[in-house]
């Protein structure tokens, strides 16, 4: 958290009415935290503002929020609107929104580094900061540039953002002072841990414990320990859905394992196609990896998705760690 909010995103949107906030598509907390805040600010200021998303709202941690959100838009609500993109910096990776959102006075507020958008003029600008962990941060420096007390659902909705991004702060470290700073103020203002981490990792499935056992079963080791490997079959994921994952858990027990460097998690969601998740701890940038095959993410969190089958996803992904382990 190095950068201060533009002076041109504070004027693009003290001088707006109306407010289309958008974000990327397959929605996290981060996500769901940021667009949701954002909202409610900008309506304290008097405006009219509201949330769409592709969805789905398949993860168990903001399925509450999905009835918060338009997904079904009409081309009437971009009368007079203004765009502002939350958590990605794309309208690409807004999804089916894309089209729809094409032709509005657009901002950026995101701290993903990829991205490939421009701005339609001077007036509507990009506030990028790689550093901060969450995107809730840079909503809560908008919120404070606009000269605005931060409220307590908006303090719920930005610290579950923090804490999704960070994995309730396990991925931060000694420099990242500041962010627990504002995580003090969100709690101040009405934000309550217990029932975010409850939020968070409360009410799982059966199915999702049955469903993680399997893939713990499975795992690989390559390069003596320091990267592991494992998948979820079609037929796991026709069995069990979206709803029995739990990638959080998954990925926290792999990279407890002594050695382990990196994780990679290959799941076949259709035929001829396959999501792949890819973690690592400090010093492996796995977010090149998946710029590489066309993902993106955070250097220790990254994605990306592929038209071929596990087996020849896993080669290729052993070709690219070949690189960086020998």
């Amino acid at each position: 958290m190095t950068q201060n909010v533009p002076e041109e995103l504070i004027r693009f949107i003290n001088s707006g009415s109306k407010f289309i906030i958008a974000g990327h598509k397959e929605p996290d907390g981060d996500c769901v935290g940021s667009q949701l805040a954002l909202c409610g600010a900008l309506m304290r200021l008097g405006k009219e503002a509201a949330a769409y998303s592709a969805g789905p709202f398949k993860r168990a941690e903001i399925k509450r929020y999905a009835p918060q959100f338009i997904t079904e838009p009409e081309e009437k609500d971009k009368q007079d609107a203004k765009l502002i993109i939350v958590d990605c910096s794309s309208k690409e990776r807004t999804g089916s929104l894309k089209d729809f959102l094409e032709g509005l006075p657009a901002a950026v507020i995101d701290h993903h580094l990829a991205g490939n958008h421009q701005p339609s003029s001077p007036d509507a600008p990009v506030f990028i900061d790689p550093d901060a962990p969450s995107c809730t941060l840079l909503i809560l420096e908008v919120i404070n540039a606009l000269g605005l007390e931060l409220a307590p659902h908006e303090a719920g909705l930005l610290l579950f953002g923090l804490c999704t991004d960070t994995g309730f702060f396990r991925h931060l470290n000694e420099k990242n002072g500041p962010v627990f700073e504002a995580a003090a103020k969100m709690v101040r203002c009405g934000a309550s841990p217990k029932e975010i981490y409850r939020l968070m990792h409360g009410g799982k499935s059966l199915d999702s414990r049955i469903l993680l056992g399997r893939i713990l079963s499975r795992t690989e080791s390559y390069f003596d320990g320091r990267l592991l490997i494992s998948c979820e079959t079609l037929e796991e994921f026709n069995t069990f859905g979206f709803e029995s994952r739990d990638s959080d858990t998954l990925n926290q027990l792999l990279l407890s394992v002594m050695g382990a460097e990196a994780v990679v998690i290959i799941r076949q969601e259709f035929a001829d196609n396959c999501t792949v998740s890819l973690r690592s701890v400090d010093k492996i940038d796995v977010a090149r990896i998946a710029a590489s095959y066309g993902g993106g993410g955070h250097r220790n969190a990254a994605g990306l998705t592929m038209k071929e089958s596990i087996s020849h996803i896993k080669q290729k992904i052993l070709k690219s760690f070949t690189e960086i382990f020998q």
